[in-house]
């Protein structure tokens, strides 16, 4: 079950980029070992959010919280310390270094623990055994299916309280969506926290626990995945495009 104390709690958060605010007064919260969905249109805010979350865009007003600490006012690179970590739209690979240096670089706060850094290498080969089997390839030379599960690994290697991931199917082949939404639930029932930012409601519905649907920056519904009903999902899916 999850645990009293929700590994994300967002309050009021207003940010944006320069005088004007993307997200205004939004609140959502994540318990531990539960995987919750955000949905909604393009520009709705979705990637400011998890931006907001690592500290790479400003917010004017809110908290964040995780795993009971207040990290409102701390630096990008002292959320990464374990509080959040992010797979980013796209991926973002360093695609001439090895699959395996990539990984590594996710556990760079870990570089005074060897032990335990070759511990969350073996968690990764473990989920995704593709991985393990390319872990001396360069980056480029994988599929994409491929590169996105070194970019979740590389999440995993940080072993952060919560983990972040936007839009990770996105121009994925949908055997690899398959494959993605599989390593999610197993990430879920080992007890991770999960903020997914979605388009396809399907793989949110089959991946997360919980729903919130972002609009102009607000939330405008949340509600558990299981009580969402086909007409409703037809409508999610129809205004979403």
């Amino acid at each position: 079950m999850p645990d009293a104390q929700p590994a994300l709690e967002v309050e009021g958060l207003c940010a944006g980029y320069g005088r004007y605010d993307v997200l205004h007064d939004v609140s959502l919260h994540v318990q531990r070992g539960e995987a919750v969905g955000m949905l909604g249109p393009n520009g709705a805010g979705k990637t400011t959010l998890l931006r907001s979350i690592m500290a790479l865009v400003p917010h004017r007003r809110g908290r964040i919280n995780v795993g009971g600490t207040d990290i409102s006012a701390l630096p990008a690179h002292r959320v990464a310390r374990g509080h959040a970590a992010m797979v980013p739209e796209g991926r973002r690979l360093f695609l001439q270094l090895t699959v395996e240096d990539n990984l590594r670089l996710g556990a760079l706060r870990h570089r005074r623990d060897p032990d335990l850094v070759e511990a969350l290498l073996v968690t990764v080969f473990d989920l995704f055994p593709p991985v393990g089997r390319y872990r001396q390839r360069l980056a480029s030379a994988l599929s994409g299916g491929e590169q996105q599960m070194v970019a979740i690994g590389r999440m995993m290697m940080n072993d952060p309280e919560v983990m972040l991931l936007d839009e990770p199917s996105l121009g994925l082949a949908p055997l690899a969506i398959q494959d993605m939404a599989k390593a999610l639930l197993t990430l879920r029932e080992a007890g991770r926290s999960l903020l997914l930012v979605e388009q396809r409601v399907d793989l949110a519905l089959e991946v997360c626990d919980r729903v919130y649907v972002l609009v102009d920056g607000r939330i405008i519904d949340h509600r558990a995945a299981e009580e969402v009903s086909n007409d409703e999902r037809a409508l999610i899916d129809a205004y979403l495009g």
